[in-house]
């Protein structure tokens, strides 16, 4: 059996790339506190640099098969990190914007023409997150948002154990209140929410497939 503690870098990657969960764990294990304490410096939040870090390792096992890392490990993982970073702040910027258009329109009397502009403006910035969503949480807040199914009928349709749709939901719901802002979150989403009766915990699961599966559950904010 390896010990994946004792492995270089450069090895771990060739594992990930070989389809290897334990190698992933052991990266997000060797790197986390130090991405972790660099992420939080910069958001000063300790909840959205969990997200984000979890976020970014998450797209790197979507992605495992094919990632490219040229160089240091260590060095390609602070690249995505700062990455995302700019990304926050970048969307922060258009979410404020569009979010004080919006109490606008919930608070004022307007032209029902400029109306109508602003809430499509707002519309298509909410399609827009729900598209970016990963496969498997686009396609049950879909089921969930537009058909009304619920959890029992989605994990039938998509054969997809109950409890896996309700974790897909859960994340997908708390990525659109960090992308779109409370006040659009809870207008468009609270229902929905409270109908999972949203759980502090967050797991990822890992599998030898594209997105969350069914084999080991793994927890990136406390790892085992």
């Amino acid at each position: 059996m390896k010990d994946y503690k004792t492995l270089p870098d450069a090895e771990l990657v060739s594992l990930l790339k070989a389809n290897e969960a334990a190698a992933f764990t052991e990266i997000w294990n060797r790197y986390y506190t130090l991405l972790f304490s660099f992420t939080l410096r910069r958001l000063n939040d300790k909840e959205e640099s969990k997200d984000l870090i979890y976020d970014a390792f998450a797209d790197i096992w979507e992605k495992r098969l094919t990632v490219n890392i040229p160089g240091e490990l260590i060095a390609f993982l602070f690249t995505v990190i700062k990455n995302r970073i700019l990304d926050y702040y970048k969307h922060k910027k258009i979410v404020q914007r569009y979010t004080e258009h919006f109490q606008e329109y919930l608070n004022q009397v307007q032209d029902n023409t400029d109306h109508l502009v602003r809430y499509n403006d707002l519309s298509a910035l909410i399609e827009r997150e729900i598209a970016a969503l990963p496969e498997n949480m686009r396609i049950v807040l879909e089921l969930s948002r537009r058909q009304g199914l619920s959890r029992k009928e989605i994990s039938d349709l998509l054969d997809m154990p109950e409890n896996s749709v309700k974790t897909n939901l859960h994340r997908a719901l708390k990525i659109l209140k960090t992308k779109l802002g409370l006040v659009i979150y809870l207008t468009y989403f609270s229902h929905l929410a409270a109908e999972i009766k949203e759980e502090p915990q967050t797991m990822i699961t890992l599998n030898s497939g594209p997105d969350i599966g069914l084999c080991k559950k793994y927890d990136p904010i406390h790892p085992s």
